[in-house]
């Protein structure tokens, strides 16, 4: 029942939408309506306000961080154990992807995703931030970027703990996270994907 409770929090952190209120509080557009329609920083970043995308990244990847750090801190008190905690650590990440205060149009979870993997240990998120910059700034995606991390984050966590739930948890995260850039997938193949640093029609 605690495992429950704590999951559900979890979901309810990670559908908090920064993208929509950064915005809103800075009077910008909707992130909803313009570019990729994504409310993720990259998206926000495409308003002309690096101010805006800079508190979006930091809200989205703090609130990965403090669902699985409470997790961590207090589970254990009420009964939480390893395999509750992985699943804290998906539940909010799946509740930035379909956030029920939002009408489940959430972002695409990488910063989400890197704020839980520096709460499951600081050293598998930083060694999973280090292969998102090496590709970002050597093909100037932010999509491929995030794809490649996705794909180094579970093997990261594997030849540092081994197997077990919180593994499947992040397998889970990458497959989940790949799955919602299939369209930037699909950009890169046909070439069209946005570069980093180029401005994006807010009609688009």
């Amino acid at each position: 029942m605690n495992t429950a409770l704590f999951v559900a929090a979890a979901y309810l952190i990670g559908s908090i939408s920064f993208a929509v209120i950064v915005s809103k509080l800075l009077g910008l557009a909707d992130p909803r309506s313009y570019g990729s329609k994504n409310p993720g920083a990259t998206n926000v970043l495409r308003s002309g306000s690096k101010k805006a995308a800079i508190l979006t990244l930091l809200g989205d990847c703090l609130k990965g961080v403090v669902a699985v750090l409470l997790a961590k801190c207090l589970g254990p008190q009420y009964g939480v154990a390893e395999n509750g905690i992985a699943l804290v650590a998906l539940a909010v990440f799946v509740g930035h992807l379909w956030p029920v205060f939002f009408r489940f149009k959430g972002g695409k979870g990488v910063a989400t995703a890197l704020g839980v993997l520096l709460a499951i240990n600081g050293w598998l998120g930083l060694a999973t931030l280090a292969t998102w910059l090496i590709i970002a700034y050597a093909f100037r995606y932010s999509s491929l970027a995030a794809l490649v991390a996705a794909v180094f984050a579970p093997f990261f966590y594997c030849l540092m703990f081994g197997t077990d739930g919180m593994l499947l948890a992040i397998v889970a995260m990458s497959a989940l996270l790949i799955y919602r850039h299939a369209k930037n997938i699909g950009n890169l193949l046909a070439g069209k994907e946005s570069r980093l640093g180029s401005k994006g029609s807010k009609k688009k």
